[in-house]
């Protein structure tokens, strides 16, 4: 019997495949370096554009007058070569992918680490180098060694004011930064049913911060009825008896809020452990949780309060920014006393927007806190966005109280 992986890719882990592509996209920054290995290809007409997106989200608005050049030279590629083209404000390219293109069981590839999220659908999903995306748009295809998998096996369900984010932490600390290099993960388990889908996108987000090739849960009920709500009729698929080259069981009724600590994702430590680390500035957004259900949360708890240092809200999509805004999540934002600023990454890779100064410190929502990502000098501490709202609130890093 067969995992997921093996499934999807039609082969046994540690053989070597050639699959088509079912979606390939790539953004404003890795999208420029496919363009141009293309070019070098001598490549123009490409045979299935229909399968590729192009997602602007990295540095937008454009931040200098090259930015703004290459990026004016990207649209016109993308409308000569019929790609489809979301454009700056539209969102970040991990979280308008997993608004209804992806189904369970495609193969799906993205020029950027974290395009793992989208294992969240049941999906083969990963990243690949700019280069390597060239070649995908110019084929239609591409090559892989079947990844042996991790079960990441969750039991129960969380308790007190634990999020998804803070299972991520808890795995990502048991597996460490390397501990899962090439594997996929598969969450699995009783536990694995409850978590949302804007969970399991976290979930998986951060499977890439192990080393892993993806992350991935089964398509159930929740993926079919999320789904569903974007247009797309798709089907369960039903876990085989398979054999895991490992398993890490985590009792999701013992998590607690977690952070990671400067400079390792893998650096783990309780909130309450680290409460009263003064902050600079709170960062709530990113491919890891930017999603409707981290902002709601976030002016949940700050509803009919001021916050204390400077709080920076990025939604994830226009469409998460769009539910925000119908719903009146983003005036309690609003009112609390944040910023908020156009849907896309930003300050994640030190952009703009956002930027750490020598010596700052940002409690963030992100999924690195490497040495220097937000501004050389600055230092970086992941959490959720409960952690971050209750710390926002402090101005210092800060426990969140039960909801």
């Amino acid at each position: 019997m067969s995992t997921l992986s093996e499934r999807i890719l039609g082969a046994p882990a540690g053989t070597y495949v050639d699959r088509e592509v079912d979606l390939a996209f790539a953004h404003d920054g890795t999208g420029v370096l496919a363009r141009e290995a293309l070019r070098d290809m001598g490549v123009e007409n490409l045979p299935h554009p229909e399968r590729l997106r192009l997602i602007f989200d990295h540095i937008i608005p454009a931040n200098t007058g090259m930015t703004a050049a290459l990026q004016t030279e990207l649209r016109g590629y993308a409308r000569s070569s019929g790609i489809a083209l979301t454009d700056a404000g539209g969102g970040i390219c991990h979280q308008v992918m997993s608004e209804g293109p992806v189904r369970p069981g495609m193969v799906v590839v993205g020029a950027d680490s974290h395009s793992c999220t989208l294992g969240a659908f049941g999906a083969f999903a990963t990243g690949v180098g700019a280069t390597d995306m060239a070649a995908i748009w110019a084929s239609g295809a591409t090559w892989f060694r079947v990844p042996e998998t991790i079960a990441v096996r969750l039991r129960g369900d969380l308790a007190g004011a634990a999020e998804p984010k803070d299972i991520a932490l808890t795995y990502v600390s048991k597996l460490g930064m390397e501990g899962a290099t090439y594997r996929a993960l598969e969450f699995v388990g009783d536990g694995a049913a409850g978590i949302s889908m804007d969970g399991r996108l976290t979930l998986c987000n951060m499977a890439v911060e192990t080393g892993a090739k993806t992350g991935m849960f089964y398509a159930d009920a929740a993926t079919v009825g999320y789904l569903a709500e974007h247009g797309a009729s798709v089907s369960p698929w039903i876990p085989e008896d398979c054999r895991y080259e490992r398993e890490v069981d985590i009792d999701l009724s013992g998590i607690v809020p977690l952070v990671a600590v400067p400079h390792r994702v893998d650096t783990i430590r309780e909130v309450e452990a680290v409460a009263g680390t003064q902050i600079d500035q709170v960062f709530v957004g990113t491919c890891t949780n930017g999603r409707y259900e981290d902002l709601a949360r976030f002016a949940e708890i700050v509803r009919g309060k001021k916050v204390a240092v400077r709080t920076l809200v990025i939604p994830a999509s226009r469409a998460v920014l769009a539910r925000a805004i119908a719903t009146g999540v983003l005036a309690e934002i609003v009112d609390a006393g944040c910023m908020v600023a156009p849907p896309g990454c930003g300050p994640c890779l030190g952009a703009h927007m956002g930027v750490l100064g020598e010596g700052e410190v940002c409690l963030s929502t992100a999924n690195r806190n490497f040495k220097n990502r937000m501004g050389v000098g600055g230092e970086i501490y992941l959490s959720s966005a409960a952690t971050a709202a209750a710390s926002a609130l402090a101005g210092e890093i800060a426990v969140p109280e039960v909801a």
